[in-house]
């Protein structure tokens, strides 16, 4: 059973546990020692973060812990989560840490690991370092304690790092888009990538106070970037979320194209380069039916993974695929780099744009979305509301009317204290109908429990 890591690291309430500096301390200490007792070198870990105030709370603690079980730290400061995982690999380090709770509120912080390859630690290494807290190592000589020590250039090398996931040359002249930057981690590198790329960029929310992260912006609050497109006159909108590794697009009209419709437009143009591998893509249990007919039409298999970018990218690589994503935003291209990366996307789909002569409405024009809605129900504590006969019963009948018609799930967020519902159906009025009355009865269940 898993006590702190959840589907993306380990995420909470600063000053609650497990989210607080003396945690951080020993996670560091564990996980030093988990990530690198069979190195023959002294080891490097490589620590960025978001734009969260709590951030300087839980680095020194995080960095305390790692040197002193004997590692270098090299602290990066402000980067998206996907540069990160980059930079791990160009820096050489062994190890990767992000400090960010993506999406959620600035009251949130989490601690996300990298792999020397600049992929996410699988679940038996999570599970490890989980069980070396309850018995932390000795710790070295004091002649043998790491140093910690900034890296000044990593944004630029980031910067530069995107630039190259296109030919060389190659330019967006003539496309205006709007980024709105959530005010956090990619308040800087977003604006300077698109225009160095030669775009006409007009910025949103790239003003991080260490609190507004998120806060009625980016990408859970979209409508304010299609807003925005709509009244400067733009080609298409870009909001990202916190840690910049999710994106939601918007085409010129102001209309959201979400991951799914983002993922249908990239498979298509990497198809039509021959460039799409494994003849597959995945997605999630809460991808739409109508991506999935999409994809299918142009020969393409849908493949499903549980929620959460680790099982995405973990069935890519067993069938060979280089296009994945999730609903939500996280697209992720392997071709490019080895997790979902915000930035990344939007260039492939600008540079789609381009090189196709069309517009973002263009390139997701044959997608036909099925009517969907998600019911998120706050949970007091964690608990068993599946186990409840009632919401078990409700379930089951509702699966029964959808039959061949929709699909439904249930599950509980492995970011939030939230059971997470989705319903979706060829006809919108049952969809909302069986969703409201699942829904209320698992509310009942959790009031009750």
């Amino acid at each position: 059973m898993r006590r702190y890591f959840g589907t993306d690291g380990v995420r909470g309430t600063v000053n609650e546990e497990p989210m607080t500096a003396e945690f951080a301390l020993r996670l560091g200490r564990a996980a030093g020692f988990v990530l690198t007792r069979h190195l023959d070198h002294q080891p490097q870990v490589l620590i960025g973060k978001d734009t969260r105030l709590s951030g300087y709370t839980i680095e020194s603690g995080l960095c305390a812990g790692l040197t002193s079980q004997g590692m270098n730290v090299m602290l990066v400061g402000p980067v998206p989560t996907p540069a990160v995982a980059y930079l791990t690999r160009s820096l050489r380090a062994d190890a990767g840490v992000v400090l960010s709770a993506s999406h959620n509120p600035a009251g949130d912080n989490g601690i996300k690991f990298f792999g020397a390859d600049g992929y996410k630690l699988p679940d038996d290494v999570e599970l490890e370092i989980e069980a070396t807290l309850d018995n932390l190592p000795p710790l070295p000589k004091a002649s043998e304690i790491g140093k910690a020590f900034r890296i000044d250039d990593a944004r630029g090398r980031y910067v530069e790092f995107c630039k190259s996931s296109l030919p060389r040359g190659f330019r967006l002249d003539g496309l205006k888009i709007v980024v709105d930057c959530a005010n956090g981690a990619a308040y800087d590198v977003a604006p300077r990538l698109f225009h160095e790329l030669g775009c006409d960029v007009v910025v949103m929310n790239a003003e991080p106070d260490g609190r507004n992260i998120n806060l009625g912006c980016g990408s859970t609050y979209p409508e304010y970037m299609c807003k925005r497109v709509v009244e400067c006159g733009a080609d298409a909108g870009f909001a990202l979320d916190g840690d910049a590794d999710r994106l939601i697009a918007c085409d010129a009209s102001g209309r959201i194209v979400d991951g799914d419709c983002v993922i249908a437009a990239l498979a298509e143009h990497l198809l039509h380069e021959q460039q799409l591998k494994g003849s597959c893509v995945v997605t999630t249990v809460m991808s739409n039916m109508g991506l999935e007919r999409y994809l299918n039409g142009l020969g393409v298999d849908m493949l499903r993974a549980q929620v959460g970018d680790r099982y995405v990218l973990e069935m890519m690589r067993e069938h060979g695929c280089n296009l994945g994503g999730e609903q939500s935003g996280h697209v992720i291209m392997l071709d490019c780099n080895t997790t979902g990366d915000g930035l990344l996307t939007a260039v492939q789909l600008l540079a789609a744009m381009q090189d196709r002569g069309k517009s973002l409405a263009d390139l997701v024009r044959g997608v036909e979305l099925f009517p969907q809605k998600l019911w998120n129900i706050t949970l007091p504590r964690r608990m068993d509301v599946m186990s409840d006969d009632q919401v078990r019963d409700a379930i089951s009948k509702a699966e029964a009317s959808l039959a061949g018609k929709g699909r439904l799930n249930v599950r509980a967020s492995g970011t939030e204290p939230k059971l997470r519902v989705m319903v979706e159906a060829e006809d919108e009025g049952q969809m909302l109908e069986l969703g409201e009355s699942l829904a209320e009865i698992i509310r009942k269940a959790v009031a009750e429990a």
